[in-house]
């Protein structure tokens, strides 16, 4: 799911450390079913008319699912809440509404960053394991789910991002997708050796400062071998391999590789400049795929384009986590029915149903080796690939503040105001004091 109406999506795993200092306060109404104790969580209870808060459903097939649960339950009807595309603005009106222990909220449609978060405040409540079918479901997905071993949301939609390209010019050029930096440089520049390509764009991602550009700061780094918090808690962007990273998005902007105008691209931006034929190569989710191959005028690259996993400085590179929990408010009504509610959006039926409808990832296993469905979406077997191999953000309750050193501090050397240096030195002082016991 993109970052923004879909999701976002990653950085890297943060300290156990951090997380059990900063949660250690029992302040938080846990709404009937906060399950902080351990044993078993607290029941659900309550049925009745709940209400479903997401980004915008710019698919529709949100609201179909909706409907045929309202059919079937016409006392327990679901209502959508629609937040802002942007996955910043719809994690800030779900604080807000939590920090007011308001019942406006049942169903929260969570960024996979959100997860702990939520949980370490108490604001989501204790989803009982027993009662869904986690072994049938991607373990990464599963694991962006859980706090403290305890699971407070279901993972319902993955996501891992991939490389699109213009399949069309690198046949005639000749060409492999690359799975290196220098590869996707070098076709580059024999692409617009082609008739007609002379002042097409190479590569695309995502960059405005928003939680978009903490994705793909952090894949760089990754692709590069470096973390940007090492599995002991300690930050780690003062190493040569970030730099490395970051370096490599720096100079596409310096050379060009990168077109200026990206610089304010989102998911939606970098889309319409790649479904207008833009660009040669695109960072981005799979949603992309459905709405690039639509036949309504809208896209310019049907049928002319393939996936291939992100690039790296010496091999194919690493993806961020991404993907949507559905987690029950604390502070919610009817949590019985809400819990239902999430059972039924989850099944494998409707999880198809979505991906048909989306082409977003979906996260129960038995969808990526479904014939029928590898058909129609030949990604399938790459999108497994890179979520199965994808770096999960930070499981951090200050991640607001994380995310938010991040963008600064990346998005000051992609314009020039700070260098690599002096931005990942920053930013190393930064979250040496957000991890601070």
């Amino acid at each position: 799911m993109m970052v923004g109406a879909r999701a976002l999506r990653g950085a890297v795993a943060l300290a156990a450390a951090a997380l059990l200092a900063a949660c250690g306060s029992d302040s938080g109404n846990t709404g009937g079913g906060g399950g902080g104790g351990g044993g078993q969580p607290a029941a659900l209870e309550g049925r009745g008319e709940i209400t479903f808060v997401s980004g915008k459903d710019t698919s529709g097939n949100m609201q179909k699912l909706i409907d045929k649960w309202n059919t079937d339950h016409p006392t327990e009807k679901v209502r959508i809440v629609e937040l802002p595309e942007s996955a910043d603005g719809q994690r800030q009106q779900m604080v807000q509404n939590a920090q007011i222990k308001s019942d406006a909220y049942t169903v929260l449609n969570l960024d996979v960053v959100w997860t702990a978060e939520f949980a370490a405040n108490r604001w989501v409540v204790e989803l009982p394991q027993d009662q869904f079918d986690l072994d049938n479901y991607l373990k990464p997905a599963v694991d962006t789910a859980k706090y403290r071993d305890k699971l407070y949301a279901l993972p319902v939609y993955g996501d891992g991002g991939l490389l699109y390209y213009r399949k069309d010019l690198l046949d005639q050029a000749g060409l492999q997708p690359p799975k290196t930096w220098t590869e996707l440089i070098a076709a580059c520049q024999k692409v617009r050796g082609l008739p007609g390509t002379e002042n097409m764009g190479c590569y695309a991602g995502q960059f405005e400062k928003y939680e978009g550009l903490t994705v793909n700061f952090a894949e760089a780094v990754q692709s590069a071998g470096g973390t940007i918090v090492n599995e002991d808690g300690t930050p780690a962007v003062n190493s040569s391999q970030a730099k490395t990273g970051l370096d490599t998005l720096v100079q596409g902007f310096k050379t060009g590789a990168i077109p200026q105008q990206a610089i304010t691209f989102k998911e939606e931006e970098g889309r319409r400049a790649f479904q207008a034929g833009q660009l040669l190569f695109h960072r981005q989710w799979p949603y992309q795929w459905a709405l690039a191959n639509k036949t309504d005028g809208s896209s310019q690259v049907v049928g002319k384009f393939d996936v291939a996993p992100l690039p790296g400085v010496n091999g194919p590179g690493s993806s961020s986590l991404g993907g949507h929990n559905f987690a029950i408010s604390a502070f919610a009504k009817n949590k019985a029915t809400a819990l239902d509610f999430i059972k039924y959006f989850s099944n494998e039926d409707n999880q198809r149903s979505n991906l048909l409808a989306t082409s977003q990832a979906p996260t129960r296993t038995k969808l990526y080796e479904d014939s029928e469905l590898v058909q129609k979406f030949p990604y399938l077997p790459t999108l497994k690939a890179s979520i199965e191999g994808a770096k999960p953000r930070p499981k951090a309750v200050k991640y607001g503040d994380v995310t938010a050193a991040i963008q600064e501090n990346a998005y000051a050397a992609l314009t020039g105001t700070k260098s690599a240096d002096q931005a990942l030195s920053d930013l190393q002082k930064k979250l040496e004091e957000l991890t601070k016991q």
